[in-house]
């Protein structure tokens, strides 16, 4: 590889991790329907930047969101190894994924659009968090704490439809609302 190709590719590699900090960060002020130009101004690129390594916004918002979302499964698996009740384990896991959730602004809207755009995300989390969150909820169906009845992918929809913030329905009212939600998966004997 020549010196010039070497620095072609630090440098498309830069523009690409500095395009996706600040698409993180405008996420988090604006939301996931930020303007593009925002992001580019952030990152310090032109649009064509932008689209030339994310030719739609989904593809952008996916790629964000990767990342977290395996922190997210790999959480799982810790507090599987973890000396804590299976029911404690899956109350902080279904915690941190509220907190993935409240604070990407429009996140849960989308994951609920019907943007096809939007189906790899949405298919991201299925296969890795959905697996994910089952391990927690058997544990606890093992150990009897959890109803039996609950499955992930039905928990997973209902946190992410309590986690859609609006005027007069903030962060804690969507933390009050899952912890209750948590508490009436638990089997009561």
């Amino acid at each position: 590889m020549t010196e010039a190709t070497g620095a072609r590719q630090a440098g498309v590699r830069r523009n690409r991790e500095a395009l996706l900090a600040a698409a993180a960060a405008v996420f988090v002020e604006q939301g996931v329907q930020a303007p593009i130009r925002d992001i580019a101004g952030r990152a310090g690129v032109g649009l064509g930047t932008v689209y030339r390594h994310f030719p739609s916004r989904a593809e952008l918002v996916t790629a964000v969101y990767r990342h977290q979302i395996e922190e997210c499964v790999a959480l799982a698996a810790a507090l599987r190894r973890e000396s804590v009740a299976p029911v404690e384990a899956l109350t902080r896991w279904i915690d941190a994924f509220v907190e993935f959730l409240v604070t990407k602004h429009g996140l849960g809207a989308a994951l609920q659009s019907e943007d096809p755009g939007l189906h790899t995300l949405h298919t991201l989390m299925l296969d890795e968090l959905v697996p994910a969150c089952a391990s927690l909820i058997e544990a606890g169906v093992a150990a009897g704490d959890i109803d039996p009845e609950v499955t992930a992918h039905t928990l997973m929809r209902a946190v992410g439809n309590l986690c859609i913030l609006g005027p007069g329905y903030e962060r804690a009212h969507a933390q009050d609302m899952v912890a209750r939600l948590l508490a009436g998966c638990r089997r009561t004997r």
